[in-house]
């Protein structure tokens, strides 16, 4: 039997090299190996840190029995879902068929031809309740393919018919902006979701939901006194409960119960990346906290359940700590999870390394990172630890951002600009690269650009975009350059772009944050048309339902509002050789140093503003490259110099903080006239 999974990019797949199924990676051989034994096709769809797919390795895949019995009768496929997620939404879809208990590990039969005919999730190795045992199920399709061979290709075909007469999303097209008073509206929707004993929206299991709390708080800095609120004491309770680790500092996926107890024990990028940013904005827009008690978290502490209560800050700084310490790989960028087994005392638990103290846990092994780099994931964390970094003066953050994007530049970027979705220790997986890594991957680098001055991070970001944007004013604004899965769309199963979101942004959404950046960098209209096309499909299921939409509601609220750049320009350091330095090499100077005026300026949170800070020759070398926002911007006679503007129609430069909070005030007051 031939190990195919062996040197696999996806550790989730290289976990399944040693079973005795004869596993094939996702790809059109396997599809054609189908079709020349004219068996059915099994496509198990997975994760690294999924507790239930490593239950069901261990109690079925692992069974050389059972084994030679699939062997024979089928087909075997291992998807990663994180690796191939355009694999995993098209069988989801078909699933959704067969049980209204959709999830991982997803189980799908299919034809050679790819069609779904039965699908389920976790199968238990013996008949459990109303749950057949594995070995059952595949005797079932068995039988039905052998002997019902017509009524399997009917069912195949009507599901594959459903899956393609879906509706499609609206017509692109320009937004309506909401006034302020819909928004609010939309808002109180999600306040009145709010579990007010506990925290969070909704029952069990519940989420952190990032994008929403990201929504909220971007209206509290509005001025909506009452989204600050609700957004404070979200994220105040989630850190204070089971879903945040007391001793790393890093938060858990969900929780399985409504008080965020019991956590889901997989710790993940995105959601850490995401969570970074909100706990970091909440450190800006409420007073100095009163409720932390100084403790350092990553020096020890308490198990599960029984976090101190540390203020927004202080849980920002664990959370970095988290990336920095334990989903940074070797070579600086950032895995995509940390497992939720460990091996305690002999035995395999889940979630059992988390319930010990910091002195405990040095005596066992950490469960597994996930080490496989995905370039959408990387991009949030870039774009967290950049920001996150720059707001509060912490240089070895941006250094981290930096770090982590020029290894994507090397490793996930061809000689012709194409971009590549994943890696891992092993190289380069052949999984075409989404939407969401586009969208995410540019925003990362503009926000590192805005924190570092270097020009490289945001022409790299406009090529990206560039390469996205479509050219039809009524078709969808942003596209994957190189399309759906190749197998998908052969097989005709590929499915149109979900604008709907959840942990963290849909491609749509991502890219459109992305293209809005661009837009105020340079200062181009199409920018700004192309995020009112992406968001006009969506507007109004946004408001509808905000929790659901996140980012697009974020972007409603930033569209509407009036658009504010905020530049600093420092002068630049000279060097000892009597050279202007801009920085080459990643290191903790990457950010641009701002005391008083800088500091101020990056301290500035609102709908619609922008802020960045740079040196002068970092300032021209931007121009230069077509980022029209830095044209014409100096250091007055050596100062630092803020120059705050409205559409790019900017104020007279200002070199006092005192003369640029006179400025921030006259304009506020000017918004709320209008």
């Amino acid at each position: 039997m031939t190990n195919r999974l062996a040197d696999a990019v996806s550790p989730y797949l290289r976990s399944h090299a040693d079973n005795p199924v004869d596993w094939w990676p996702w790809g059109p051989e396997a599809f054609a190996e189908a079709v020349r034994r004219d068996v059915p096709v099994l496509v198990s769809i997975g994760y690294s840190t999924c507790h239930w797919c490593h239950v069901m390795a261990r109690e079925s895949f692992s069974d050389p029995d059972l084994a030679a019995h699939l062997n024979e009768r089928f087909v075997a496929i291992k998807v990663d879902r994180e690796e191939h997620p355009d694999v995993d939404s098209s069988y989801l879809a078909a699933a959704s068929a067969f049980t209204p208990q959709l999830g991982w590990p997803l189980t799908v039969f299919t034809t050679p031809a790819g069609q779904a005919f039965f699908a389920g999730t976790y199968f238990p190795p013996r008949p459990v309740q109303d749950h057949p045992a594995f070995r059952q199920v595949l005797d079932a399709v068995t039988e039905a393919w052998t002997t019902r061979r017509g009524e399997v290709d009917t069912t195949a075909r009507g599901v594959a018919a459903a899956l393609a007469a879906q509706p499609a999303p609206p017509a692109a097209g320009a937004v309506e902006l909401p006034a302020p008073a819909a928004l609010s509206r939309a808002a109180a929707r999600v306040a009145a979701a709010e579990d007010v004993e506990h925290g969070g929206f909704g029952g069990a299991p519940k989420f952190p939901v990032a994008p929403a709390q990201l929504a909220l708080l971007g209206l509290g800095a509005g001025g909506d006194r009452q989204a600050l609120a609700l957004a404070s004491r979200t994220l105040r309770r989630m850190a204070a409960s089971p879903l945040r680790d007391p001793v790393e500092g890093g938060f858990f996926r969900y929780s399985t119960r409504r008080d965020w107890g019991d956590p889901h024990w997989e710790r993940m990028l995105y959601d850490n990346a995401l969570l970074l940013t909100a706990y970091s904005r909440l450190a800006l827009l409420e007073p100095a906290d009163t409720v932390g008690d100084g403790t350092d978290e990553t020096a020890g502490g308490a198990g599960r359940g029984s976090a101190p209560a540390l203020g927004p800050l202080e849980v920002a700084a664990g959370i970095a700590g988290f990336l920095l310490t334990r989903l940074r790989t070797s070579r600086g960028a950032f895995g995509s999870a940390q497992d939720s087994e460990s091996t305690i005392d002999g035995r395999r638990v889940e979630g059992g390394f988390y319930a010990l103290d910091a002195a405990e846990r040095a005596r066992h092994e950490a469960p597994p990172v996930d080490d496989k780099v995905l370039t959408g994931w990387n991009g949030l964390a870039i774009a967290a630890l950049a920001e996150a970094g720059a707001r509060h003066d912490r240089p070895d953050w941006v250094a981290a951002a930096r770090r982590a994007a020029d290894v994507l530049l090397d490793e996930h970027v061809t000689p012709d600009g194409r971009l590549l979705r994943a890696s891992s220790s092993t190289g380069v997986s052949e999984a075409v690269a989404t939407l969401e890594d586009h969208g995410m991957f540019a925003e990362g680098l503009l926000q590192l650009t805005l924190a570092t001055g270097l020009p490289r991070y945001a022409v790299v970001a406009r090529a990206v975009l560039e390469a996205c944007l479509t050219d039809d004013e009524t078709a969808a604004p942003f596209a994957a350059p190189a399309g759906a899965d190749p197998v998908l769309r052969e097989q005709g199963t590929a499915l149109a772009a979900d604008p709907s979101e959840g942990a963290y942004p849909s491609g749509v959404a991502a890219t459109a944050v992305a293209a809005l950046t661009l837009h105020r960098l340079t200062g181009e209209a199409r920018w700004r048309r192309a995020v009112e096309r992406a968001v006009g499909p969506a507007a109004d299921a946004a408001l509808d339902s905000p929790v659901a939409y996140g980012t697009t509601f974020s972007l409603m609220a930033e569209l509407a509002a009036p658009s504010t750049q905020l530049l600093v320009v420092e002068p630049s350091v000279i060097t000892l050789a009597g050279t202007a330095s801009v920085g080459t090499a990643a290191g903790e100077d990457d950010l641009v140093a701002a005391a008083g005026l800088g500091a101020r300026a990056r301290r500035t949170l609102g709908p619609g503003v922008l802020v960045g800070v740079v040196d002068e020759d970092s300032a021209v070398a931007l121009a230069d490259a077509g980022f029209e926002l830095f044209a014409g911007r100096t250091a007055v006679q050596g100062h630092a110099t803020a120059y705050l503007c409205h559409d790019f129609v900017c104020r007279l430069p200002v070199t006092g903080v005192a003369e640029l909070d006179r400025d921030l005030a006259e304009q506020a007051r000017s918004r709320s006239r209008s």
